[in-house]
């Protein structure tokens, strides 16, 4: 089984049907022996940023939507965000991976404008408790594979699970091609 750690995506196998995550991606912002939590990168909502948080509206990445992160607090906002300079972490960001980190909403979109080259707001998150996301996994239910900093700030992205398993190594690409009912095959 793949490490799941912060930076990490999962991918949701054609044997998850539980409706909040079938064909979803799921980018890792923590994980440790308390659980993991993550938000859902290919889901847009159809609410403008800026009917929401306004103030943010200058620095998000096309689409300028909310996504929807996931089943858990879903009036809630989580961002991330697109470092330009791994070295140059402004306060109100918290690293996640060397280009991603997690956005302070409380702050000011001016304070680090000039540090990012996107930001994403998601409504709600996915989370699981001690041992379950790794229950899942073993299940079939999420394949674990390295992410790379753009993966989250797609313009469209109704193609990125798609595009993330094709550039996955040996047997795993071929589950590309598979369909959601085997039978109908």
């Amino acid at each position: 089984m793949a490490e799941i750690r912060a930076g990490m995506l999962l991918l949701a196998s054609p044997e998850l049907l539980d409706p909040n995550f079938v064909d979803t991606v799921v980018l890792l912002l923590d994980a440790d022996d308390e659980g993991a939590m993550g938000v859902v990168i290919n889901r847009p909502s159809p609410v403008p940023v800026i009917s929401v948080l306004a103030e943010w509206g200058d620095v998000v990445a096309e689409p300028e939507v909310l996504f929807r992160g996931g089943p858990v607090s879903p009036e809630g906002a989580l961002a991330v965000a697109l470092l330009r300079d791994q070295h140059a972490v402004p306060l109100g960001l918290r690293p996640v991976t060397d280009r991603l980190a997690i956005v302070d909403l409380e702050g000011e979109a001016d304070d680090i404008d000039s540090a990012v080259d996107g930001v994403r707001i998601f409504a709600g998150y996915a989370g699981w408790g001690a041992g379950q996301l790794e229950g899942e996994i073993e299940g079939g239910d999420w394949y674990v594979v390295p992410s790379m900093p753009p993966d989250a700030f797609q313009a469209d992205p109704s193609d990125l699970w798609r595009e993330v398993m094709r550039r996955q190594p040996g047997e795993l690409a071929w589950h590309v091609n598979r369909p959601a009912d085997p039978e109908l095959n």
